[in-house]
């Protein structure tokens, strides 16, 4: 499991011109599922989404949670993040889960970080997305799940 997680001051995402999903200040959570992920990888990731410390405190540093400061979360499905340039100029897309396999992770994902008092949007899955944001810092963190 793949996520680029960026600290944003707004963000959207529309589908066909319709917004989706909007949120004020707080994280944008681009996410791939892949092969051998599990139930676990879940747990870790939305552990780890919530948990991180990526907002300021009263000094500046890098010191609060999403749960600290009540922030709002847009997560975003995003195979590409799974893609493998190693062998030439067009990706593949082997380590990507099929999409029913990812349909039901990313879900239960959702699910996880929706058990938080925490807003939570998404756009939609398999669906051609335009995602807007205005990066805070700019932030930006690649976490990968850990081998199972």
């Amino acid at each position: 499991m793949i996520a680029v997680v960026q600290r944003v001051s707004r963000a959207s995402v529309r589908v066909g011109g319709e917004t989706v999903g909007e949120i004020g200040r707080g994280l944008v959570v681009l996410v791939a599922i892949e092969r051998d992920d599990t139930p676990r990888h879940l747990d870790w990731l939305s552990d780890k989404v919530v948990e991180m410390r990526v907002f300021d405190d009263s000094d500046g540093r890098m010191n609060r949670s999403a749960l600290d400061v009540g922030a709002d979360l847009l997560v975003v499905s995003q195979f590409t993040l799974a893609g493998d340039l190693s062998r030439g100029r067009r990706p593949g897309f082997e380590r990507a889960a099929p999409p029913e396999t990812a349909r039901e992770m990313f879900e239960g994902l959702l699910e996880r970080l929706r058990r938080h008092p925490l807003r939570v949007e998404t756009g939609r899955f398999r669906e051609r997305m335009e995602v807007d944001l205005v990066n805070d810092g700019p932030v930006t963190l690649i976490l990968r799940a850990p081998a199972a």
